[in-house]
C-alpha cells in the first residue's frame, strides 16, 4: 500500500469549506442576542440562545463566498503582503544574515551561551516578525556549529526549531498570528504584551533545560545521540554568512526603532492594520535608503517579498470563507452553543485547557497560523464570553495551541525540510521533541489556569 500523504492546506480549507455548507443543511438555525460591553465591543449574551428560520444556502455557495471571503479578509491580506514585501527589502539589505551570522559564530565557541544565545535568536525573530521559514539557510551554520562543539544534528535543530517554536507559542507581536487573532477576536492589537513577556522567560527557559540537557549527554556519551548512526550531508556543513557593516547596523537599527514606534502607536494612538502597514512602507524606503539599494532593485525585493506569502494570503481568504459559509447559513452560533454547554460544566479554567488543547489539534490539519487564527478563533471568541474566558486568553490558547505544536506535527513543511536538510529522521526527532511538548502541555495549561484567575 502507497503511504497516506496528507493533503495541502488548500485543500483541507477547501473540504472544511464544504463541509461547513453541508453543516448550514443538518444543522438548526440559531442566533444568540449580542450586546455592546464596557469596551466597547460586541459579545453574545449568556443564556439568548434562541432557533432562527432563515432560508438555506444554494449549493452554489460553496463557490460564491470565496471571493466574498478574501473581500472580507482583505485588510488583513494587504497588510501581511505589505509585511513580505517590507522584509524582503530587509533582506536584500543583507543585514538578517550577517547578523545571525555574526552571532552564532561568537557563541560558537562557547556550548552553553551558543544554546541559549541561538535559542534567544530564533525566538526573538519568531516572536516579533514571524520568521520561520527564513531560518532554513541558516541549518549548515548550525549543524557546523554543534558537531564542532561536540554535540549532533539533534542538538543544532533543536537550538533552532525550540527557539522559534517558543517564540510562536509566545508571540509578543507577530503579525502574522497574533496580530491576526486579536483582529478576529476585536482586540486592540499587541494587547496583553506584558504577560506574553514574563510566559516567553518561562518556555525559554523551559525550552533551554530540555536542548541542554540532550546536548549535554551526547557531548558526554556521543553513543548516546539520537542520530548516532547518521552522518551529516557533508555539502552543508558549512555556509559564508557576509560580515557585518556600518548598513547592516544601520538597517537593524531601522527595524529597532521602527518596532518602539510600533508598540507606541498600538498603546497610546490606538494604531491599527492602516497605520502599521504604512509603518512597514516607510520602514521598507527607510532599509532601501540605508543600503543605498536602487529603486529598481528595492522594488523588485518587495515584490519577491510579498509573493513569497501569496500562499499564506490564500490560505487567510479560503480561511475566511469558511466562517462566512457558516455565518449566511446561520448555524455558527448553534455550534457555539453545543460547544460552550460542555465546556460550561468545567469551568473557566478548565475551558481555557481545553481550548489549547483543542488548538494543538487543529494545527495538525491545518498548520498556517493565520489561517488557523480564521477558522477557528470567530468559534473560540464568543465561546470564550459564554465560558467566562477572557477573549485574550482565548487568543493565547490558540498561540500555544497553533504556536508549539509547529515543531512537532508532520504536516508543518518548515519543520519536515528543516529535519531532510539535517537528516534527521522523523521518528527520532519525535523521541527528542516529544518529552518537550508534553512540559508545554502541562505548564501551559498552568499559564491558562494563572491567566483565567489574574483576568488576562
Amino acid at each position: 500500500m502507497s503511504k497516506f500523504k496528507v493533503p495541502h492546506t488548500l485543500v483541507l480549507l477547501f473540504g472544511m469549506i464544504v463541509l461547513a455548507y453541508i453543516l448550514t443543511l443538518i444543522v438548526p438555525q440559531g442566533e444568540f442576542t449580542m450586546e455592546e460591553n464596557a469596551k466597547g465591543r460586541q459579545q453574545v449574551v449568556a443564556g439568548s440562545f434562541h432557533p432562527v428560520e432563515e432560508p438555506k444556502l444554494g449549493v452554489q455557495a460553496i463557490l460564491t463566498s470565496i471571493p466574498k471571503g478574501f473581500e472580507a479578509a482583505g485588510h488583513i491580506i494587504f497588510f501581511v503582503f505589505i509585511v513580505g514585501g517590507a522584509f524582503g527589502v530587509f533582506r536584500a539589505t543583507g543585514a538578517v544574515d550577517a547578523a545571525i551570522g555574526v552571532l552564532l559564530k561568537r557563541l560558537g565557541g562557547k556550548p552553553g551561551l551558543f544554546i541559549l544565545g541561538g535559542m534567544f535568536v530564533f525566538g526573538f525573530g519568531s516572536s516579533t516578525i514571524g520568521m520561520a521559514e527564513e531560518y532554513i539557510p541558516f541549518v549548515p551554520v548550525l549543524l557546523a556549529l554543534a558537531v564542532g562543539l561536540g554535540f549532533d544534528a539533534v542538538t543544532a535543530i533543536g537550538v533552532l526549531c525550540v527557539g522559534y517554536g517558543v517564540g510562536y507559542g509566545c508571540a509578543v507581536m507577530n503579525p502574522f498570528t497574533l496580530l491576526i487573532a486579536q483582529g478576529v477576536a476585536d482586540l486592540p492589537p499587541a494587547s496583553g504584551i506584558e504577560f506574553r513577556l514574563v510566559i516567553t522567560l518561562v518556555f525559554g527557559a523551559l525550552g533551554v533545560h530540555h536542548v541542554w540537557s540532550y546536548a549535554h549527554k551526547v557531548r558526554k556519551d556521543p553513543s548516546k545521540s539520537l542520530v548516532a548512526d547518521i552522518e551529516p550531508d557533508p555539502h552543508l556543513t558549512t555556509r559564508e554568512t557576509p560580515p557585518l557593516n556600518v548598513t547592516h547596523v544601520i538597517s537593524l537599527a531601522l527595524f529597532i526603532i521602527a518596532m518602539i514606534v510600533m508598540v507606541w502607536g498600538i498603546k497610546t494612538r490606538g494604531w491599527y492594520l492602516d497605520e502599521l502597514s504604512a509603518l512597514f512602507l516607510l520602514l521598507a524606503l527607510g532599509w532601501t535608503a540605508a543600503a543605498r539599494l536602487s529603486p529598481d532593485k528595492s522594488a523588485s525585493e518587495f515584490c519577491v517579498g510579498a509573493a513569497e506569502l501569496t500562499t499564506t494570503a490564500l490560505l487567510i481568504g479560503v480561511a475566511r470563507t469558511i466562517e462566512l459559509v457558516l455565518n449566511d447559513g446561520h448555524v455558527v452560533h448553534t455550534i457555539i452553543n453545543a460547544i460552550a454547554q460542555p465546556l460550561e460544566q468545567l469551568g473557566p479554567s478548565l475551558a481555557a485547557v481545553g481550548m489549547f488543547f483543542f488548538q494543538s489539534l487543529c494545527n495538525l490539519f491545518i498548520p498556517s497560523g493565520s489561517g488557523q487564527a480564521f477558522v477557528t478563533m470567530p468559534i473560540m471568541a464568543p465561546l470564550a464570553d459564554l465560558v467566562g474566558v477572557s477573549r485574550q486568553t482565548a487568543v493565547l490558547a490558540y498561540q500555544f495551541g497553533d504556536g508549539f505544536t509547529n515543531i512537532l506535527v508532520p504536516t508543518n513543511a518548515v519543520l519536515v525540510g528543516i529535519l531532510a536538510m539535517a537528516r534527521i529522521p522523523y521518528d527520532r526527532w519525535l523521541r527528542f521533541i516529544l518529552p518537550f511538548m508534553l512540559k508545554v502541555w502541562v505548564v501551559g495549561s498552568i499559564i491558562l489556569f494563572i491567566a483565567v484567575k489574574i483576568g488576562y
